[in-house]
């Protein structure tokens, strides 16, 4: 059996789960049911102690591409599969969040917001593409869409990880030795890092300082990345010239947080990119269908890594 747990859109994901699996006996959360029988669970950020009572759970699909709420419960044995989307329409929503964060500072669009609020008829120098330097935080499937598209937009794409990649037209670097040398040849940073204890606080005063003056920086990833008290100094500071956040260390973000009124910050309540149904589901059941034949699956969790 499988167990769904979507309280905001349930009928609609009942619907397309039953229909790409028909064989199978879903049931939707708080629908009584006979625990023992649940192997398989769709679910988004249900309540605490969710799983206990599935004592023959095996495969967990998470509706998101991000699992650090997964990994930290106590809830979860270990030797249950976790399973992520990969992508589910969020690539493309990704990638058009991040141009339009570079485009914003690119053609100035901030400075022209000032300037309208104080009525001051005052063009900018032009800045082209190829003078715009570019670094992806994170090359995981969201990541590379993001920097293979502005790539070939004509930006001079860099993109880093933990471990080496290939990237047509992307120069690629990895390791937090050559985090440091990166930065200083950036002017818009794009970071869509998931949240790892490696992560945490990444970047931080030291990093954030390294970034060359009036740079921008765009966080999609997770709040955790982000030391937020440092930011705010490299703002007042006027270090830093434009900064697009969607997630933050607390969620929603404080009303008395600096940030909201900051005039060189822009927020966004975690709408980067949003999980589309039918792809999600469609990727769900391509992925049990894979589990069930011994193939490979797209997303499966590595728990030593925390994505």
């Amino acid at each position: 059996m499988l167990y769904l747990y979507s309280p905001e859109q349930q009928d609609h994901y009942h619907h397309l789960l039953q229909e790409a699996l028909p064989d199978w006996s879903i049931a939707c959360w708080p629908q009584e049911i006979n625990a023992e029988a649940v192997t398989h669970v769709v679910a988004w950020k249900p309540p605490v102690n969710f799983f206990s009572r599935f004592s023959n759970l095996q495969v967990i699909f998470t509706l998101g591409a991000g699992v650090d709420k997964f990994l930290q419960r106590d809830d979860i044995p270990e030797h249950v599969t976790i399973i992520r989307l990969t992508d589910a329409g969020m690539a493309q929503q990704m990638t058009e969040y991040a141009l339009y964060g570079l485009l914003h500072f690119q053609r100035k669009m901030d400075i022209y917001r000032s300037q309208q609020q104080n009525t001051v008829w005052q063009p900018q120098p032009t800045r082209l593409a190829k003078d715009t330097r570019v670094t992806i935080l994170g090359l995981g499937h969201l990541g590379v869409h993001v920097a293979q598209t502005l790539a070939g937009l004509g930006y001079p794409v860099s993109g880093w990880s933990r471990h080496p990649r290939n990237i047509e037209h992307v120069r690629c670097v990895h390791g937090c030795d050559a985090l440091g040398s990166l930065l200083q040849e950036t002017d818009v940073l794009f970071s869509i890092l998931p949240s790892t204890d490696e992560t945490q606080h990444l970047l931080d005063a030291k990093h954030l300082a390294l970034l060359p003056k009036d740079a921008a920086l765009i966080n999609a990833g997770r709040g955790t990345l982000l030391d937020e008290d440092a930011l705010l100094n490299l703002l007042n500071q006027q270090h830093l010239r434009f900064v697009l956040l969607d997630v933050f260390a607390s969620e929603p973000l404080p009303a008395a947080h600096p940030f909201w009124r900051h005039p060189a910050v822009m927020i966004t309540p975690h709408v980067a990119a949003d999980t589309i149904p039918e792809e999600a589901v469609a990727q769900i059941a391509a992925n049990i269908q894979a589990l069930a034949s011994g193939h490979p699956v797209q997303g499966q969790v590595d728990r030593q890594r925390g994505y």
